[in-house]
């Protein structure tokens, strides 16, 4: 990089630092246009009643500032006990689990940011350590990235040239490559804490295959924060009691229909909106989320494209997916990704009418070999890059 090349960066952060305005600098790291065919593509799927056909999948769920603020309002919502309980539990779990990173100067990448809560309490641990973190919030929507790194950089002395969001599918292998570079690029061999937080594992069909691609970035010297909810047992009628949990909330039935009534032209009817609970072998209770063409006749379904597909009667577009493992089975989950267990947190759900053992664990993970301590590293183009 040339001596003007760095000046401009240099002068383009310090202008970010300094400025009032709610300026944010995002590395787009996909076509966007490329990501709207292939939901166009998943909503072309065959006629199913059961969901197997027509899909969302998990990152269109919250793709665009429709869905975005949809999910906003459905965490907000005190019906949506899932959520409600992995916010309010959220800093006494994390408590217990931030006295393991005390002696790790980390920088912090989070995948999926959510709401920003969570990660605002996790950065203003960090920074305590290390004044020099790098913070880099991953998700598929751009959207989500400026709304949910709105609130976990209030009122946190975080420089803005310090606070990346990437916008990246990181459910695909490829991008996750290419992550890899950057973030190595960017800090060093200094460690790196990354976090999978608010059951995000769950909405994947493949999920064990994503905790999977996910910790193969973790190196001896970083550290892997995983939340999930969980269940103490399975069986049909708890997964019932799921399905109550989440069917309950009106914000949450609006946020899952969210994407299908930005992307198509279907008039919603939340009575369409059916919750089916099953067993998962002898790991999770699952939910799925379907829309119903219930009107009793044949429809026609505008797609993002502008073409029109046949949507008959009692055919369903699978609008999310999402689990409770049993908390027996983490541990043999996480050995199955190659990582070992530093410590695990429990907290169970403390309101009316939700199930016995329902609740959400947080497992903070390292690489299965014990992990060397890490020493500071050489000056890196990084440094040079972000210089003022």
């Amino acid at each position: 990089m040339t001596a003007g090349e760095q000046r401009l960066v240099g002068d383009l952060a310090k202008a970010i630092d300094e400025s009032d305005f709610a300026w944010s600098l995002v590395l787009v790291g996909e076509d966007q246009s490329s990501k709207l065919a292939a939901l166009t593509g998943d909503l072309r799927g065959k006629p199913s009643p059961t969901g197997d056909g027509k899909q969302i999948t998990s990152g269109y769920s919250y793709w665009g500032i429709g869905p975005s603020i949809a999910w906003a309002h459905a965490c907000a919502d005190p019906f949506y006990l899932v959520m409600k309980q992995s916010l309010e539990s959220f800093t006494r779990r994390w408590r217990r689990v931030r006295g393991k990173l005390d002696d790790l100067p980390c920088h912090y990448v989070s995948f999926g940011v959510g709401t920003g809560h969570k990660d605002r309490q996790i950065v203003e641990n960090l920074i305590v350590r290390n004044p020099d973190m790098f913070y880099l919030p991953v998700d598929m929507s751009s959207e989500m990235l400026r709304l949910g790194t709105q609130e976990s950089t209030r009122g946190v002395r975080l420089p803005g040239h310090q606070v990346v969001p990437v916008q990246l599918d990181f459910s695909i292998a490829e991008n996750l490559s290419e992550l890899t570079v950057l973030l190595h690029r960017l800090v060093g061999d200094e460690p790196i804490l990354y976090s999978l937080l608010g059951n995000t594992m769950a909405n994947f069909d493949n999920d064990t295959a994503l905790l999977a691609g996910l910790t193969k970035l973790v190196r001896p010297q970083d550290r892997f924060l995983l939340e999930v909810a969980t269940t103490d047992a399975v069986s049909d009628d708890l997964a019932q009691e799921a399905v109550e949990e989440y069917s309950r909330s009106r914000a949450y039935r609006e946020f899952v229909t969210s994407a299908l009534l930005h992307n198509t032209d279907l008039t919603i009817n939340m009575d369409s909106v059916i919750f089916r609970g099953a067993v998962e072998g002898t790991r999770a209770l699952r939910v799925k989320v379907v829309y119903q063409n219930q009107t009793g006749g044949d429809i026609q379904m505008m797609l993002p494209d502008r073409t029109r597909v046949p949507f008959p009667d009692r055919d369903t577009v699978r609008l999310y997916l999402t689990r409770k493992y049993e908390r027996k089975a983490i541990d043999a989950l996480v050995g199955e990704v190659g990582m070992r267990k530093i410590i695990g947190t429990h907290s169970d759900f403390q309101v009316p009418r939700s199930a016995h053992g329902f609740g959400m664990d947080l497992v903070l993970m390292a690489p299965g070999e014990q992990a060397p301590v890490p020493q500071p590293r050489e000056k890196t183009r990084a440094d040079e890059i972000w210089a003022t």
